[in-house]
């Protein structure tokens, strides 16, 4: 693995498509780039008569954006931050603050919530 700086290109936070709520950060480095995020945060859709948020969800959202020092999610765009950057073709779990010790492993967070759910 390996630290690479990263800037936030572009943000989503969206059901659209796929009946679940997740977000994705896409981030550029020098040459490369790669999403981030993608978990289920809640399920549901445009016209659904019932919604399911998760306090996992809720919370990994919250993370996300206190590591990049934001504390609206519309503003993590533009922003820098490191991400944990394995072999080509594998995914990034890890980002952090760009000049904070501060990380947030959304892998790690969501494998350890769905422990505690079992």
């Amino acid at each position: 693995m390996e630290i690479r700086n990263a800037k936030i290109f572009d943000v989503s936070l969206t059901m659209k498509d796929h009946g679940m709520l997740t977000f994705d950060l896409n981030l550029i480095g020098g040459g490369w780039g790669v999403h981030y995020g993608g978990y289920c945060l809640g399920k549901g859709y445009l016209g659904a008569t019932t919604f399911l948020g998760t306090d996992a969800g809720l919370e990994a959202i919250m993370r996300v954006m206190d590591v990049v020092g934001v504390d609206r999610w519309e503003d993590l765009k533009g922003k820098y931050i490191r991400a944990e950057v394995g072999p080509c073709g594998s995914r990034v779990t890890k980002i952090g603050n760009i000049v904070k010790d501060n990380w947030f492993d959304i892998k790690k967070f969501f494998e350890l919530r769905s422990q505690k759910d079992v």
